[in-house]
């Protein structure tokens, strides 16, 4: 039962918070019409009029009260020149129901809640003005009742003015937790960022460059062995198999460690079949491409298509960002055993980028790996050319 009860306020008391207040402005609007209907006969100081005249007038003291939320200085302010405006027209009205009186109360202290000084100042001038008005056009009141509206409203703006200050040291705490906050979930994702690539390097660096010794290594011997020894051959063999495919893998986690958005664990690795796409997104950076195959498409070892579309997008990559091309063609040609790809542009010959980092240092061992051979240089006819020839089989 009393976790029923917890439930229940909670989903209530988001609803209160935001139109409690304007209930209660409904309810005062409600009382001061129900008071000039039937307090008017036991009250001399009772407003006299139509009562078709006096509720409307009377109801409109409260509309502006609904759109504080918008207008928290605007609003209380409406409601204090239409009291004074309403005055002139009968001096009565204005005083005489009690849910007007406890408006123009609540105005004051709406005023003083405002987080800028200058128009909490601004309104409390602005409600000693409209009492004054109010006094001077009712019949029966003097200075004395004027001096006391304007010590309540004071007391009332006062009141306001120190929850305001204290909702606004509360609020900047908030903001200053979350900024903290914010400020340590950065700071721990630069830390591990920074972990990440660190590991990234020692095992591109490292590990990465001890498996691509040991499988060219292996190659090598394995291509100076005798006829006859056939078990050693194909001993050698499964090494170099087994070295690519954790060069291939190490690379994969290489991409993820580095960049974890855009290489999820478990994506599919890129191929060839994929060029479409890889040319589509360059063509949308502003290059024309050209792209041909030619041959039959075979399926190749994981190495040897993940080696070719990678020599294309670094290709690529790098015309967009040192060639200063306009266009570029891509060729993938099948057949004799092996594939060859082609990346040339009409650029200014520095389609090859600085070599550094993942650049053609890194492609260029990549191919080795695959047991082919890459070739990068300008053309004779203007721009740079890459080249790559893999065996089909990665041997």
């Amino acid at each position: 039962m009393t976790t029923r009860i917890t439930t229940l306020a909670l989903r209530v008391w988001p609803l209160i918070r935001r139109y409690g207040f304007d209930v209660l402005v409904l309810l005062g609007a409600l009382e001061s019409s129900l008071e000039l209907v039937y307090g008017r006969e036991h009250n001399k100081d009772a407003p006299t009029g139509s009562l078709w005249v006096l509720i409307p007038l009377t109801l409109l003291f409260f509309l502006p009260l609904l759109a504080r939320r918008r207008y928290p200085f605007g609003a209380p302010a409406a409601v204090f020149i239409y009291g004074a405006a309403v005055s002139f027209l009968n001096g009565r009205v204005v005083t005489f129901p009690f849910g007007i009186f406890l408006a123009v109360l609540t105005c004051s202290f709406l005023f003083g809640m405002l987080p800028e000084r200058r128009q909490a100042v601004s309104g409390l001038g602005i409600a000693l003005g409209a009492a004054a008005i109010v006094t001077h056009n009712h019949p029966t009141q003097g200075a004395g009742d004027f001096l006391f509206i304007a010590i309540l409203f004071t007391i009332v703006w006062l009141a306001g003015n120190a929850l305001g200050a204290k909702l606004t040291q509360y609020r900047q705490a908030e903001e200053r937790a979350e900024r903290l906050e914010r400020e340590r979930e950065e700071r721990a994702r630069a830390a591990v960022a920074e972990e990440r690539a660190r590991i990234a390097r020692e095992l591109h660096d490292v590990v990465g460059h001890s498996v691509s010794v040991m499988t060219v290594q292996a190659s090598g011997v394995r291509r100076l062995l005798r006829p006859e020894q056939e078990r050693e051959r194909e001993a050698l063999l499964i090494v170099e198999q087994t070295g690519r495919e954790a060069l291939a893998e190490m690379r994969r986690l290489v991409g993820v460690l580095r960049r974890p958005e855009e290489a999820p664990a478990l994506a599919p690795q890129p191929s060839l079949q994929h060029l479409d796409k890889l040319v589509d997104q360059v063509r949308e950076s502003g290059l024309t491409v050209d792209l041909t195959v030619e041959g039959e498409a075979a399926s190749l070892p994981a190495s040897v298509d993940l080696a070719a579309y990678r020599l294309v997008q670094e290709g690529l990559t790098n015309t967009l960002k040192h060639a200063k091309a306009q266009r570029a063609e891509v060729l993938v040609r099948y057949g004799n055993g092996e594939v060859e790809v082609v990346v040339a542009d009409d650029g200014n010959g520095m389609g090859g980028g600085d070599g550094g980092g993942h650049g053609l240092v890194g492609l260029r061992e990549r191919i080795a790996v695959a047991g082919g051979k890459l070739d990068a240089g300008p053309r004779s006819g203007g721009g740079y050319e890459v080249r790559a020839r893999i065996p089909m089989n990665g041997e």
